[in-house]
């Protein structure tokens, strides 16, 4: 059981994809591989909202996924959507197999402000653990230093530490712990 990083070859020159990898394996405690993002963006085009449907690139991703698969997320640069919000940092499956992060609105050059690769990655992290979480049954939480608090903008995303509170940290392994005697059966 692995979780899949997937991303394209022009994100995983721009990122510290290492960095990455150790910081899911302390929360997750599953093997982290990277992958080539397995998804062509054009079609998840929006033409008149100039953004990409999150949920489309979901069922994408999900129908590439490798068969040894746990969870996948993608990491993708542009910026994303679902129809009843103006824009989403990210979106993952509840309780499913996968999920997307971007980039975009992460970046301080979105802001018009100069960029910081530090405050990228901790913004990354945070989101891509906040996604994964998700995936593992968490819903959003009320202590907003918790990763899986709710980042309606970037100063909510920044106010989020890297970490799990005790409540959610506790729920997730749990789950952990169950999908493990699962797969030992």
């Amino acid at each position: 059981m692995i979780i899949y990083i997937a991303l394209t070859a022009e994100l995983e020159k721009r990122l510290w994809v290492k960095e990455i990898e150790e910081s899911l394996v302390r929360d997750f405690g599953f093997p982290i591989r990277k992958l080539d993002l397995p998804i062509s963006p054009e079609s998840f085009y929006d033409k008149n909202r100039r953004q990409y449907h999150s949920t489309s690139i979901l069922k994408e991703i999900l129908n590439n996924t490798p068969e040894n698969t746990l969870k996948m997320v993608g990491i993708v640069p542009f910026d994303l959507f679902i129809p009843i919000l103006t824009f989403v940092f990210g979106e993952a499956q509840l309780n499913g197999k996968v999920a997307v992060v971007s980039t975009a609105r992460l970046e301080q050059g979105y802001y018009g402000l100069p960029q910081n690769h530090l405050l990228l990655h901790r913004r990354l992290i945070k989101e891509i653990k906040h996604e994964l979480g998700h995936t593992f049954g968490l819903l959003h939480c009320k202590d907003r230093a918790c990763v899986m608090a709710l980042a309606n903008n970037i100063i909510d995303v920044d106010k989020k530490s890297l970490n799990f509170c005790t409540a959610c940290l506790n729920l997730l392994h749990s789950m952990i712990d169950k999908i493990k005697k699962n797969s030992a059966k």
